[in-house]
């Protein structure tokens, strides 16, 4: 594995999907700060949560080269964004019910419908991102 293409990749997709959740109040979002909401959960410095974050966007990434990229066969895009899907998933059946926003974050309440949408969108961006910047470049030999 090219652990220097899966650290940028994920770097970048982290970083493009922090944007969009930073940026999630200017769209009529709810604020989405997922490093402050690491820490609280976990009882560390906010400074930690966003660290914590990153990894997880580049664990994510070295998960998604060396367990889902070459197995699907899609345009790199479209392979990030499914991909995209899994950590979604997770989040939204796994990790919000154990920080007491439910499934679903069903304890969001009238906000639970964008929290969805946003964190969708979120890691939709983070898959798509990801997708097209952890391709392999293919070299072939001339005249093959």
């Amino acid at each position: 594995m090219n652990t220097q293409l899966a650290m940028k990749s994920g770097l970048l997709a982290t970083a493009a999907m922090t944007a969009l959740m930073l940026m999630a109040p200017m769209m009529g979002m709810p604020e989405m700060p997922i490093g402050k909401m690491l820490a609280e959960f976990m009882n560390i410095p906010v400074v930690l949560g966003w660290v914590m974050h990153v990894m997880i966007g580049v664990g994510l990434a070295v998960g998604y080269i060396l367990f889902f990229r070459d197995k699907i066969s899609a345009p790199p895009a479209v392979k990030g964004m499914l991909f995209g899907m899994i950590p979604f998933l997770m989040a939204q059946l796994v990790v919000m019910p154990m920080m007491g926003m439910g499934v679903f974050t069903s304890a969001a309440g009238p906000m639970q419908m964008k929290m969805i949408m946003g964190s969708l969108m979120g890691h939709l961006i983070y898959g798509l991102v990801l997708g097209l910047t952890a391709e392999e470049k293919k070299v072939t030999a001339m005249g093959s």
